[in-house]
């Protein structure tokens, strides 16, 4: 089993950032991916961003190119997603992720197989 713990949810301005951070816990050693989707009231889970856990490879959703950036510090052993440029339309709550799958950087709400409670962010226009 793996735990994951999701932080740095809150409110910004339009066109400011904040940081999620993920720590995972329990069984690490199997994990190959990490991802992190957001889901917006009535709508569907959406990819955001994924990276390789044992590489540098990252994979991001057309809509968050450029603005989005997810990383992996070894030491702390927790993922990051910096968003810069929040817009309006992007307030969801977010949810971190992590793949046993051998499938690199999947995009797939069914390719994960552990899921964080999710984080809150609101954009305020």
């Amino acid at each position: 089993q793996v735990q994951l713990v999701e932080s740095g949810g809150g409110l910004v301005q339009a066109g400011g950032s904040l940081r999620l951070s993920c720590a995972p816990a329990g069984r690490t050693s199997r994990v190959t991916n990490m991802g992190w989707f957001r889901q917006a009231p009535g709508k569907e889970r959406e990819f955001v961003a994924a990276i390789y856990w044992s590489g540098r490879s990252t994979r991001y959703a057309d809509s968050v190119k450029e603005r989005f950036t997810i990383s992996r510090d070894n030491a702390k052993n927790t993922v990051y997603l910096q968003m810069n440029g929040l817009k309006p339309e992007e307030p969801a709550v977010y949810y971190c992720a992590a793949a046993f799958a051998g499938v690199m950087l999947p995009v797939r709400v069914e390719d994960y197989d552990y899921w964080g409670q999710g984080t809150q962010v609101t954009v305020s226009s």
